[in-house]
């Protein structure tokens, strides 16, 4: 369009640049309004995201609530507690450990409840680990300890060292009872990990770590330490005679040695008279595969305080537990995957954890038998339709999630294929999923141990749990989640039995070898032939073994 032809239409140049700017400015208000909107809007689908999330898991509870049968007896997750009923301490970074705050968002509340006098407790405890941690001034000065022949009486602090043995599950069963021994006798429990253990768990205790230095003077003599050392207490009071009265200045270390091979002098830890002189030894290293919490209960000096601590008996392990080990954000990652994928949706989560130890002496056909019969017997899931191909609509239909942990496929796979194959006579829709299957256990690798703590963690969500007979793998899961198992007898004489999974007295772990005697027995008194207490019972899965039950 040519001037003359702008002219001809009544529109001058001058007012064609008002125009034009007042064109430009309509345009941009109209842009920046529309920024504004869509940024409110934002985030109002933000915030309808994380309540729907909250809102998603609490109804996946909830549903889960309604559909409960005689096997589930937790009440419902309604209310987020994410302090664990005074358990744990505020003020933790969230962000470093997601999973201390959140984990309760998958789980049941949990009906057992800390003693106030335990939550008061920790919380003293966690002073005390702040002012006598790693490095600190007290620390420093209690290390100089170790250069000396003897104690000089200058140090403020007492510790007990946490030394590894074995598989994952024997490390925090014997690091759980560890720090309850660190409770009762006011020491500071630091913890040898390792390499194989990095970025298992987050650091439980504020503003501190736990993590024992990697120049520690001892260190280096950790690996070998067994039953008979030179520098254990056991050899201490074989050397006198057992008679630790002679001994006339207590070291700066004795080593501990608490595992399921000790001898008759290691086991001499548990009498009472020799825990005085232990109180005065400034380093105790203690290395155990085993849950002795079972018997500190049996030492005399102990018992008001833990009477105190723990009304309820058989909620030790699961305070102990809950309180010092939690995933860390990459295993808390491989959890709520799983979880979010195949366990948030379903009515009722099933857990069930396979350990054999001898594959020959236990052949999968007849270890496959005694599940199903366990699954049948104790009614945890129900019989397929072997006249149906598919089941007839119902109304009241209830989604049951099962997850197998085993090191090995082929239970997850044949139990897969029972619910595929054929429908349920109820028409319940079982699904079935098995997170890993490792073949072997793999010691010393880290990969392996995050896989393993994510897998135990998994169980412990479900709503039924079925462990296996001896496993400590097994005994971190039902802690964890508050559950009395259905324990799996797996055979091993080439024929399943008619009970095959009875269920347990008590959610406690057992204390596989504790030693044979009874402390306030004038004669010696074997405790599987007698009840030295009425808290204490022998183990269903372990003849030799005792463990914590309620009165």
């Amino acid at each position: 369009m040519g001037i003359s032809q702008m002219e001809r239409l009544g529109i001058g140049s001058n007012r064609f640049s008002k125009m034009v700017v007042s064109f430009l400015i309509a345009f941009f208000l109209l842009y920046m309004l529309s920024l504004a909107y869509r940024s409110s809007t934002f985030d109002l689908i933000g915030e309808f995201a994380r309540a729907h999330v909250t809102g998603e898991m609490a109804g996946n509870v909830s549903r889960a609530s309604e559909s409960e049968d005689k096997h589930s007896s937790h009440p419902e997750r309604v209310v987020v507690d994410k302090l664990l009923g005074g358990l744990l301490a505020p003020g933790f970074d969230e962000e470093s450990c997601i999973s201390r705050y959140q984990s309760s968002l998958c789980r049941r509340i949990s009906p057992h409840k800390p003693s106030s006098y335990l939550a008061s407790k920790l919380r003293k405890y966690e002073e005390l680990h702040k002012r006598c941690g790693p490095h600190t001034e007290s620390y420093n000065r209690t290390l100089e300890e170790l250069s000396s022949s003897h104690v000089n009486g200058t140090a403020d602090c007492n510790y007990v060292v946490w030394t590894p043995a074995n598989g994952l599950g024997n490390r925090i069963i014997s690091t759980a009872s560890s720090f309850l021994y660190a409770l009762l006798t006011n020491r500071v429990l630091l913890v040898d990990l390792g390499t194989d253990m990095a970025n298992v768990f987050c650091e439980p205790f504020p503003n501190t770590s736990w993590l024992l230095p990697m120049d520690f003077p001892l260190s280096n003599q950790f690996y070998g330490l067994r039953s008979g050392n030179a520098q254990s207490y056991g050899q201490l009071l074989k050397n006198n005679n057992m008679n630790i009265s002679t001994v006339s200045q207590p070291p700066p270390f004795l080593y501990l040695y608490l595992s399921f091979n000790n001898d008759e002098y290691d086991k001499l830890f548990y009498k009472d008279q020799n825990q005085g002189f232990l109180q005065n030894v400034p380093w105790l290293i203690l290395k155990s595969d085993q849950y002795f919490a079972p018997y500190l209960f049996l030492i005399p000096s102990f018992q008001q305080e833990l009477d105190k601590l723990f009304p309820d008996k058989e909620t030790v392990f699961h305070h102990l537990v809950r309180y010092l080990f939690h995933p860390s954000n990459q295993a808390w990652g491989l959890i709520t995957r799983f979880y979010q994928s195949y366990l948030a949706s379903a009515d009722q989560r099933i857990g069930l954890q396979v350990r054999v130890f001898n594959r020959k002496a236990s052949p999968i056909k007849v270890v496959l038998e005694q599940i199903l019969g366990c699954f049948q017997k104790e009614k945890l899931l129900p019989q397929v339709d072997e006249e149906k191909h598919i089941a007839p609509p119902s109304k009241n239909r209830t989604s049951r999630a099962v997850t197998i942990a085993s090191l090995y496929p082929e239970y997850y796979e044949s139990i897969k294929n029972v619910y595929w194959m054929r429908p349920t006579v109820n028409g319940d829709v079982i699904g079935v999923y098995q997170p890993s299957h490792e073949e072997a256990q793999q010691f010393g690798n880290n990969i392996h141990n995050i896989k393993a703590w994510a897998e135990i963690n998994i169980l412990s969500l479900s709503d039924v749990l079925v462990t296996s007979s001896w496993s400590t793998f097994g005994y971190v899961a039902q802690g964890l989640g508050g559950l009395k198992p259905w324990i799996l007898y797996v055979p091993t004489g080439g024929q399943s039995n008619d009970q095959p999974c009875p269920r347990a007295m008590s959610m406690e772990p057992c204390f596989h070898f504790p030693p044979n005697y009874y402390q306030n027995s004038s004669t010696r008194r074997r405790l599987d032939t007698v009840s030295p207490a009425p808290h204490i019972r022998q183990c269903e899965d372990a003849s030799t073994g005792i463990k914590l039950v309620n009165d």
